[in-house]
């Protein structure tokens, strides 16, 4: 057995300290392959399976079936062998059905919520996806089979890592689920705080504002309509330099900077007359078209490329309300009508100008714009938090699997 031992992780639970030891996949799991078409089990699918997450996006129990497939007890891991890189998986903690192209994986004397882990591990993922077939690709059961992997003797030991992803997965469908929650809350209330078609008053107001709302063109609004640098920028770029606003960095509502472009100075200058202004708001042109932003102060003096861009407005008016405006339902339907393009879609600053919005007093305008961007901040840093937590569990399957 001592051609099987190998080093140990980088980070394991203390007391334990035995060298892991290698085995073929094959040994630590038995592949069930019984078929089944007892009608009272539950069926569990693809489409029932939120991916990458390990849960169920529906009540299976309630869900009215006789299709055959392999059964399942408590214990087993389902993995969907079909198109791996989608990461269907699931830890069963009841008996049921796995219909369609799903591995039922069953522990041999392995902790069921470690093998669970070491599926979801580089290793696992990388052997996994070495699949057959191109259009339809199929995760090969005799190349993961005889592929070894490191793993504790010490069941103890497996237990341990097992319940620590348990509880990591658990923590990340919380914070998944309450994301999602912010966003739909989100998304309801643009519907209700803005009036509907045809309607000049929204269902819902803040306290003290009674007044029916204006309709009017954004041109009576904004004193400038116009496009920002639409021809080829490429060869101005730098590496270090100013930063360039482009339509990747424009999405629901805010600004990203997860892809930055910088253009040299002598461009830059060259685009002067055309610079952002705190307050400005820009739209998206081409692409995804309609999506805007309000130019925060810190890209005041900003230069940005296929961006329409709004500003120096002729009255007080809150860049925020506006903003929130462009994302509810009704301005999303009227801004699809004057789109143009089958395959990339654009839109015309011309058009823009005689785009109607809805318009209430200032303080209404205020106290709205405000409300919706807490609620982005909020969301923002919910997205945040969740993203620490994957990059966390991402980092522990590297260091405490070899």
């Amino acid at each position: 057995m001592s051609d099987k031992i190998t080093k140990s992780p980088q980070i394991r639970f203390t007391g334990f300290t035995d060298a892991w030891e290698q085995r073929t996949f094959s040994e630590l799991v038995n592949r069930v392959s019984k078929s089944s078409e007892v009608d009272e089990l539950p069926r569990v699918e693809y489409e029932d399976i939120v991916s990458g997450q390990g849960e169920l996006n529906k009540d299976i129990f309630t869900k009215e079936s006789d299709k055959k497939g392999i059964e399942f007890e408590f214990g087993d891991t389902l993995f969907g062998k079909l198109r791996p890189y989608l990461q269907n998986w699931l830890l069963a903690d009841f008996k049921g059905i796995a219909v369609g192209d799903w591995w039922v994986l069953r522990p041999n004397e392995m902790d069921s919520k470690f093998i669970y882990s070491l599926i979801q591990s580089s290793k696992y993922q990388i052997v996994a996806n070495l699949s057959t077939g191109s259009k339809m690709p199929r995760s090969d059961w005799n190349v993961v089979s005889q592929t070894e992997f490191s793993v504790p003797t010490d069941k103890g030991e497996q237990a341990k890592i097992g319940q620590l992803f348990n509880q990591l997965n658990h923590l990340l469908t919380l914070h998944q689920r309450e994301l999602g929650l912010l966003k739909d809350t989100k998304k309801s209330l643009l519907q209700k705080m803005f009036p509907k078609d045809g309607a000049n008053i929204p269902e819902i107001r803040f306290a003290g504002f009674t007044d029916a709302w204006e309709q009017r063109k954004l041109e009576s609004i904004c004193g400038k309509i116009r496009n920002a640098f639409v021809g080829v920028a490429t060869p101005y770029y730098v590496e270090g330099g100013h930063f360039y606003l482009e339509s990747n960095n424009v999405k629901d509502g805010q600004i990203n900077r997860n892809k930055q472009v910088f253009i040299n100075d002598e461009f830059y200058k060259k685009q002067k007359n055309n610079w952002l202004h705190t307050g400005d708001i820009v739209m998206v042109q081409s692409g995804h078209v309609g999506h805007t932003a309000v130019i925060p102060e810190e890209l005041d003096n900003t230069a940005a490329h296929a961006l329409i861009i709004f500003s120096n407005y002729r009255e007080k008016v809150d860049p925020y309300f506006l903003n929130y405006q462009f994302q509810t339902h009704n301005s999303k339907k009227k801004l699809g009508n004057i789109t143009t393009g089958n395959t990339i879609k654009h839109i015309l600053a011309s058009e823009m100008k005689n785009f109607q919005v809805d318009i209430p007093k200032y303080e209404e305008q205020k106290k709205i714009g405000n409300f919706f961007k807490q609620l982005d901040d909020t969301i923002t840093l919910h997205q945040r938090e969740l993203n620490s937590l994957e990059n966390l569990k991402k980092t522990l399957l590297q260091q405490m699997f070899i």
